[in-house]
This record gives structure tokens, sequence and C-alpha cells, in this order.
């Protein structure tokens, strides 16, 4: 299979963080490679160098001639006086497609988002809208390789499956940085790993993120492993060097050497062990032994008119996981504050044990002052030590346990980074003994490693917890039962994610059923009219005259001064828009009157 592009012996380095250093990797044509690594690896620099919008300090990008690369990071930048459609067209408008082309890419890629009007500004879009629009518009430019940052970021359940049969279904290579493993099993057929753990600085292997997951774990363990065994083969050669042996002979002199090699072996792979340190999250508990925390019964609440959902009704107890799933907007964060006591429901009523000690992780962060230091924000008593299971604990060990260095304590909280900001949060929670544990997303900017450490910390808490989260890996892995929220449907609870999926599949099924029994019966009772036969007699001129006014525009469109007025292209684009429809909606009708005449031919009594 040809190759690409190819890194060779790349070297970066920002201030003292050297994140790169002599690597090389090729990619071949076709590969859809799921990039990880721990925050602060370099997955954002490595997709930088490959899109050349950084540059390396040392080493070279070779790539294919005439390659499309289009990069899309984290950061959502939309004109928020555009429209859908004008970012769509801006997004081509260099490109070597001719008008007609253009055309046809914006209007596809309109039906693929799933946007139904693309005249609404962009500033006027949701989170999740506003990164459907910044996917979409980088597929319009028709890339050859998509270089994908985090895009799961602000989607919702709904818009992950929707990426998902995009990049499934993909005729262009891809490299996607996430730490959504549910997500990088269903789209990448390669999985690599950038790390200072690993000899080549990456760890790769063809396959799918759960055998990844396998080879791995061997790998680490394996080098964990060499190095006990260096150890103590060094431990020998020491004992040796010790008794004053003399490069006398030709074999002491070789064996020295070796000693010294050795110890610069045994060197190199303690600093990468060293190098795969995570997090110690320990949830305390209070240790009480109601069998009964929290009781819900009929929750219902609307907002604005519109229902989020209705008659919810739940127990839960020490050692349960309950997770909450569901599209943008359909409850899951003002379910949550109804249990935390801070919002109350329309109908129906919560029970909370006597006492309960409630920890909360906020999803908006709102909990963190953006002017404390790291210092101020890990130890809210003050002083240098933390009260941690009844030990004091000094400030720099406690923060270090959160993998933050000495170094970073005097750093105001504005300047740490979403997954820091994550982890001063679960720090806190640690800090205070708990029946319950309410998490809103709390895997947001995780990477995968930490990601690992809270799912084991979550099955090892002796209380309950109850969890929103999208990360449908996580969830499988630790909640008994997961309570999907639909604000078409009603609420229910189901076993893993396989159960919600089949569950999806019903209610976009049910409608189709519907309506089509609906068309079948509509059908049945059809009439041919004398007004029918007027139409019938007269629709194919008027499909001549709409197609030749389709001909006409597209004519116009492609003459010089419309092309350079991006006003007056839209215009006319939105009316020959219009155009073919009508001219759809024609032949469709056509259809349907030869489907009457020929029906009411059949019906008719035979005399």
């Amino acid at each position: 299979m040809s190759l690409i592009f190819s890194l060779k012996n790349i070297s970066k380095t920002y201030g003292d963080d050297t994140l790169f250093n002599d690597l090389s990797i090729d990619f071949k044509l076709n590969e859809q490679l799921g990039l990880i690594g721990m925050n602060g690896s370099g997955k954002s620099t490595f997709l930088k160098l490959i899109a050349n919008i950084s540059q390396p300090d040392t080493g070279e990008l070779i790539t294919k001639t005439g390659l499309r690369v289009v990069y899309l990071s984290q950061e959502d930048h939309l004109n928020p006086d555009q429209t859908i459609e004008q970012i769509l067209y801006e997004s081509i408008k260099d490109s070597p497609f001719d008008e007609k082309e253009r055309h046809k890419i914006v209007q596809t890629a309109l039906g693929k988002g799933g946007f139904e009007n693309a005249g609404v500004l962009s500033k006027t879009l949701s989170g999740g809208w506003v990164k459907k629009l910044t996917i979409t518009r980088a597929l319009c430019r028709q890339p050859d390789m998509l270089l994908l940052d985090e895009p799961t970021n602000h989607l919702d359940i709904n818009g992950i499956l929707w990426l998902e049969e995009i990049l499934k279904t993909a005729r262009f290579s891809f490299i996607v940085v996430s730490h959504d493993r549910a997500f990088l099993e269903n789209i990448c057929s390669n999985i690599m790993e950038i790390g200072k753990y690993y000899p080549a600085g990456y760890f790769k292997i063809q396959g799918q993120y759960k055998k990844f997951e396998k080879e791995r774990q061997n790998f680490l363990t394996a080098q964990q492993k060499q190095q006990t065994s260096l150890s103590s083969k060094m431990k020998r050669e020491d004992d040796w060097l010790k008794q004053g042996a003399k490069a006398r002979s030709t074999k002491a002199k070789y064996r020295i050497e070796q000693a010294r090699n050795l110890r610069t072996q045994l060197y190199a792979l303690k600093d990468r062990n060293k190098n795969t340190a995570t997090m110690d999250i320990d949830f305390q508990t209070t240790g009480r032994q109601t069998k009964k925390l929290l009781r819900a019964y009929n929750l219902t609440k609307t907002m604005a008119g519109k229902t989020l959902f209705s008659d919810i009704t739940f127990e839960i107890g020490p050692g349960f996981c309950l997770g909450i799933v569901g599209e943008n907007g359909s409850g899951k964060s003002t379910l949550l504050s109804i249990l935390e006591k801070k919002t109350l429901p329309d109908q129906g009523k919560v029970q909370w044990a006597e006492n309960l000690k409630i920890s909360i992780f906020d999803q908006n962060r709102s909990t963190l002052n953006p002017l404390l230091t790291l210092k101020q924000a890990l130890n809210p008593g003050g002083g240098d030590s933390v009260n941690y299971n009844d030990r004091s604990i000094h400030i720099v060990t406690w923060a270090k346990r959160f993998l933050f260095t000495p170094d970073q304590l005097d750093m105001p909280i504005k300047r740490l980074s979403g997954g820091e900001k994550a982890r001063i949060i679960l720090a806190n929670i640690m800090l205070t003994p708990c029946d319950l544990l309410l998490l809103d997303e709390p895997t947001n900017d995780l990477d995968i490693l930490s990601l690992e450490v809270l799912e084991d910390s979550i099955q090892q808490f002796p209380g309950a917890v109850i969890i929103v989260s999208h990360d449908r890996y996580l969830m499988d892995k630790i909640c008994h039962k997961i309570l999907y929220l639909d604000p078409n449907a009603e609420a229910k609870f189901f076993k893993d994610f396989q159960q919600i999926m089949s569950y999806r599949k019903t209610l976009v099924e049910k409608p189709r059923k519907i309506k089509k029994s609906a068309e079948n019966k509509k059908q049945t009772l059809k009439t041919f009219s004398y007004k029918d036969k007027y139409e019938l007699d007269h629709i194919e001129e008027k499909i001549m005259a709409a197609e030749s006014e389709i001909k006409s525009l597209s004519d116009k469109i492609q003459q010089p001064e419309i092309i350079r007025n991006l006003e007056e292209m839209n215009h006319y684009c939105s009316l020959l828009k219009d155009l073919q429809e009508n001219v759809h909606a024609l032949y469709e009708r056509w259809e349907d009157l030869e489907d009457k005449k020929k029906q009411s031919a059949d019906q008719s009594p035979i005399l």
C-alpha cells in the first residue's frame, strides 16, 4: 500500500518540555488511525506538524504530491455573522471545483449534517451544532487526509453516532485524536499512543482499540519486568566492581564496558517507566450501612413549555452505580440538580436518607475560582498540608498524586487546561467522605489513562454513584443500570448501551411504519377526478418549463460577476435550490397522478 506521508527523525520542544525526539513514522493510503496519549504528550502538536501548521525543530515531513490535508482543531472558529450556508460556501471558495460542483457539495453537506435551515447565523447555534458545522465544513473541502482533534467534544450521543457513520464510510484517510474509546473502537482500524514510556516515542498496532488495550498492557508489563531483571543484573555487576576489579585483562575490560552499557540501559528504562505514572483516586465514604440512600418517585420536569422527562422512579443504595445518558437538552443535568436538592420537580418527589452526604462534580466547574492558585485550589483549608483519611499529607505530595509538578503550585487556575481543572475537582471530592457521588460529565478533557483510573475508583467506591456521561465505554464498564432520556419518548432503564441502541432503533423505525401505513391507507382511497385528469394532461409542460428555468439560472450563476459576488451567489443558489425542489415535487406529483389513474381504472365496475 502506497505511503501518503512520512515523518522522519522529528524533534519538537516547547520551553523545557521535549514532546518528540527523533520520531519517525509512515502513514499509508486509506489508513484510519486513532491517536491517544496522556494530556500534554503532544497529540495536537503531532496533527499540526502533519498539517504543516507547526514546524519541527529537526527532521522533516514528506508528503505525497497534491495531498489535500484538512485539519480540524479542538477549538471551533466560525464567523458569528455568517449563515450556515455562507460558511460552507466560504470554505471551498478557493477550491478547484467549478460552481456546479460547489453547489452540489454544499447542498449534500447540508443534508448529511441535518441542517434544516441553512440561513441561520452561526452565533445562534448551540455548542453541539457548532461542532457539527465545523466538521461539515471540513468535509466540504473534500480532503484526502482529515485530521480531527477531539471531534466528539460538545457532541451528544446523537452527534457522536452521526460522526461515526460518516467516518465508517469515509473514502479518505484520517487521524483522529480522541479519549472516547467506544468511538475509537467503532471507526479506527489502527491505534497509536504517543508516550515517553515507549522506546520509539509511540506504540502502534494494527487493530481496534480493545486489541490495542491488551497489547499495550502486555508491552508495559514486559518493560517493567525488564527493568527488574536489569536491576538485579546491575546489582551483581556493582558487587563485582566494588571488589576492586582492574582492567588488566581483555576480559575485565569487556566486563567493565558491559556494566557501563547495562547502567545506561537501566537508566533509560527507569526514565521511561516513571512516565507511566497516573492519578491516584480513592474516594472516601462515611461507612454508613443504610440500604436505601435515595428514592425518586414519578419525577417530572418541564422547561419553557417542553417536557424534559416524566414519571422517573428509582432507588439507589451503596455499591450501586446509575448512569444517565441522552441527547443535549434531554434534561440530564436538570435531573442531577433535582437529586442535589437545587431544583424542584414539577411533579413527584425525592427522599434522601437522613444526613446524606453528597459530593458533586459540576461539568461547568463553577466551584473553581480562576483567580486562585493551584495550591489554594488543592487545599481549600489553607496551609502546607491537606487532611486526607485522617492523615496529614504535604501539599507537594498531594499535588503529585494528581500529576501536578511542584512548580505549578503558584500557577493561577485560569492558566490550567480543562483536564487539569477536572483533576482538581476530583482531588477536592476525595477530601470529604460522602455517601453519594453525583458526577456530571467528569470524563470531559481527561486522557484515557486518567479515565481508566477514574473507572477503577468508581468501581471500588463503597457508596452510591450517579453519573452523567456520553462515554459509552466507561458507562458500560461501571454502571449497573443506565437511564436513557429522550425528549420525544418515555424515559427507560437499560442494562448497557447495546440495549439503548436497540431501543433507539425502534424509535426511528416506529414513525416510519406509521407513516408507511398511513400512506398505504391513503393510496387505497385515491380517486381520479376530472381535475386530476386536467393536471396530468398538462404536468409535463410544467416540468419542461421548470427545467428550462433551472438551466437559465445555472448558466447565470456561472457568470464571472455573479461568482465574484458572494451575496448574489448565495441568493441565486437559494433560488436554484427552490427550483430543483419544485421539479422534484412535480415528478412525484406526476407519478402520484399516474397511480391514481391506474387505481381508478382497476376499481371501476365491469359492466
